[in-house]
């Protein structure tokens, strides 16, 4: 067997977390090594971000064009066909040329620990001071009677897809199962959506998420919450479904294809972990705020560890890895201030405390909330749906901000750099904003602090010191 010299960092996983890691640690000065068994790009590239927004785009225009034009475009090869392109456009970011031209060593194959310093892969023993596990996830796949003998999609399979859908059935009302079930259906497919919790994305305020769910009825969308599947098979190359509603009635659907969209498991199989050592609870690997394992050469990022399954918090944390794997620099990773956005038609974008977290925990705060029909470039747009929300301590700290509506992943963007600065809604009140633009609601809804805390006994007040004449 070869033995590769010692390299200083060596980076298993080739998705957003590993490409940074890896691109960053070399740029420094590091040598660095990059294993990935499929190809440079990961979940984001291939079967995430990249093809789920390019699919969302097609359905909007799809949406405002007439029967004629929109069958024309709704067409399942020339949708592939059209993905497809844009990822080979994107493609040459992540390309193994790129990070060799970087100084990377790019290795391509399945690959397990010898122990904490060596890895093995194909016929080579790689050697490492430090590695970083950026293997990222897979759709988890539930445990339903019936389900292991009945064809599904994941959101890595439905891309590639050519084949016509009459009928989509989705189990799972998160971010994934929400921006496809739209897409698809504004591409004119009927659409299915079942799930356990009682309101799409049960992660956000109900406020919030009552907003987007409205829509997606009027746009078509059968949903079925608060419902437990019973079992699934199919007849006649049908997908058949049978689950108990919130009445606990027994109910039946039938489909042409069903997508599986419940949520993400580690990928760990087959690296040999636990014989290293390593502390693994419930298929999770166990590390600290510095992403330490407990190997402490051995660092774990991005989707593999992350609760919050973004490219934008993988490349946070590949950041982190490298400052304390190359400098030692007890950087930890950020917990709080991370922002999150669900790319349906209104966006709904959160960054800081909900307000059902707030009450949960007994934490004192004040909430205000501010509309888009309000908004006048919202009203010159025609697109009006909608409101902003934050949170606050009695103060007036900014705790949260929230927003369902136009462009609501552009507009949390300055929420979340008041929050990581630890400003006051004060500071965005005070703060000039263009008009007109969507913007504009940032300010309207830190305003409504100061206009509540003008109370009738305070305008009484206000007037006798400064002897005004108004009513």
């Amino acid at each position: 067997m070869k033995k590769n010299p010692l390299y200083d960092l060596c980076v298993i996983g080739g998705g957003a977390a590993g490409l940074t890691a890896a691109a960053g640690a070399a740029t420094l000065g590091a040598k660095v090594v990059l294993i990935e068994k499929n190809a440079l790009g990961g979940d984001c590239l291939y079967s995430g971000c990249i093809p789920s927004k390019t699919l969302i785009h097609l359905a909007k225009i799809s949406s405002s064009l007439n029967k004629t034009d929109a069958a024309a475009l709704n067409n399942p090869e020339r949708i592939t066909a059209h993905l497809e392109k844009v990822i080979k456009q994107i493609e040459p970011n992540d390309s193994p040329e790129r990070f060799r031209k970087l100084g990377v060593e790019v290795i391509f194959g399945q690959g397990q620990f010898k122990t904490n310093h060596e890895f093995q892969i194909n016929n080579l023993s790689i050697t490492a001071k430090n590695f970083v596990l950026a293997t990222g996830t897979s759709p988890f796949i539930p445990a339903i009677a019936g389900l292991e003998n009945t064809p599904y999609l994941t959101n890595e399979t439905i891309f590639k897809t050519t084949e016509p859908f009459s009928h989509l059935i989705i189990i799972g009302a998160g971010p994934v199962g929400c921006e496809l079930a739209q897409s698809y259906a504004r591409l004119g497919v009927q659409i299915s959506l079942l799930s356990s919790s009682q309101h799409l994305l049960p992660n956000e305020d109900t406020d919030l998420s009552a907003v987007l769910q409205q829509q997606l009825i009027d746009e078509g969308i059968q949903l079925y919450l608060n419902s437990t599947i019973q079992r699934i098979f199919t007849v006649k190359n049908k997908v058949n479904l049978a689950f108990t509603d919130a009445s606990q009635q027994t109910n039946h659907l039938c489909g042409s294809h069903l997508l599986i969209a419940t949520g993400r498991q580690p990928n760990i199989t087959g690296l040999n972990l636990k014989a290293i050592g390593l502390k693994i609870e419930k298929q999770q690997i166990i590390v600290d705020r510095r992403l330490r394992t407990s190997q402490k050469n051995i660092y774990a990022c991005g989707d593999l560890v992350s609760p919050y399954k973004f490219t934008h918090m993988a490349e946070h944390q590949a950041g982190v890895v490298l400052k304390n794997a190359l400098f030692h620099w007890p950087a930890k990773v950020e917990q709080q201030v991370v922002p999150h956005c669900t790319f349906t038609d209104p966006e709904l974008a959160s960054v800081g405390l909900t307000e059902h977290a707030a009450m949960h925990n007994g934490i004192k705060y004040r909430s205000y909330t501010f509309p888009f029909d309000q908004i006048d470039r919202a009203i010159t747009d025609n697109n009006t749906l909608g409101f902003a929300k934050v949170i606050c301590s009695p103060k007036g700290k900014l705790l949260g901000a929230h927003i369902v509506g136009p462009q609501a992943g552009e507009l949390i963007s300055e929420f979340v750099l008041a929050l990581k600065q630890g400003l006051n809604l004060s500071a965005i009140r005070n703060t000039i904003h263009i008009y007109p633009t969507l913007s504009q609601i940032n300010r309207r809804v830190a305003d409504q602090q100061l206009k509540t805390s003008l109370t009738p006994t305070t305008r009484k007040l206000l007037k006798w010191i400064f002897r005004l004449q108004g009513h």
